[in-house]
């Protein structure tokens, strides 16, 4: 299946091996991501370069949205609706960490910039992007696919707002899959374990490791993921042969929540 998507947290990692995959299956893309960095997130983010340079892959066009601006994302669906017809799948991958120590001595801008994008960032894409995928005509094949955390089931020292964020993506589209009941749309979810991306840099950075390859030995397949390995599943959660999944939470962690 292809079709028309939208990718938010595109700028680099998970998120732009996303965009990567679906450009080379021939989906129609908008790529989105904030461009900018937070004053309570200790490390860079993504830049408007990396944004805009996946529109060489192919049909992508790119915008700079925070997702936690509503109005914002409501732009984005309008691009995909305008430019290329409609809306078929929805990406929500922006995330960020922080913290580092336990949870009643973290910065409370901190806590409050996880839980907004983290979590409120995947609800106020689902907010504007379902609708739509339910303005395709019947039978439609619509999909929404969040990328939660092997945290969402896994307790994490020093990280409590970052394990509650992902535990409420995961119950989010369990309780969005059931609104969706009969429409042809699906919600699921995917949970990464370690992997070699920039957010896992500052993970080790938290914890005072040397190196992400630390984070390795924690996971039975003793390697880092790769973001297309994520992204893999990510895509396949989009295509029509996985329309008889919904309300899931995917585990790709390498048997970190084992």
């Amino acid at each position: 299946m292809t079709g028309v998507a939208i990718v938010a947290g595109a700028a680099r990692g998970i998120g732009a091996a996303v965009v990567r995959r679906l450009a080379a299956d021939g989906w129609s893309v908008v790529a989105v991501d904030v461009c900018a960095d937070d004053p309570a997130v200790p490390y860079h983010l993504g830049s408007r370069e990396e944004l805009d340079a996946l529109s060489s892959l192919g049909d992508v066009t790119t915008r700079a949205v925070d997702v936690r601006d509503v109005a914002a994302l409501a732009g984005a669906v309008t691009v995909a609706e305008s430019v290329y017809g409609g809306l078929d799948a929805a990406f929500a991958v922006a995330g960020v960490i922080a913290g580092g120590a336990p949870h009643w001595e973290t910065s409370r801008d901190g806590e409050a910039t996880v839980l907004d994008v983290d979590l409120r960032g995947v609800l106020n894409l689902a907010r504007v992007a379902v609708p739509a995928l339910l303005r395709r005509p019947e039978p439609r094949h619509g999909r929404f696919v969040a990328v939660a955390s092997s945290a969402a089931v896994t307790g994490l020292p020093g990280l409590a707002a970052y394990c509650a964020a992902k535990a409420g993506v995961a119950g989010f589209v369990r309780g969005l899959a059931a609104d969706l009941r009969g429409t042809g749309v699906t919600a699921n979810a995917v949970a990464p374990g370690s992997t070699d991306t920039a957010m896992l840099v500052e993970s080790a950075l938290l914890y005072g490791l040397t190196s992400v390859a630390e984070f390795a030995t924690q996971q039975p397949v003793e390697r880092l993921l790769t973001p297309d390995e994520v992204a893999a599943a990510c895509v396949w959660l989009a295509g029509e042969e996985a329309g008889g999944v919904t309300g899931a939470l995917l585990p790709v962690d390498g048997g970190l929540s084992l």
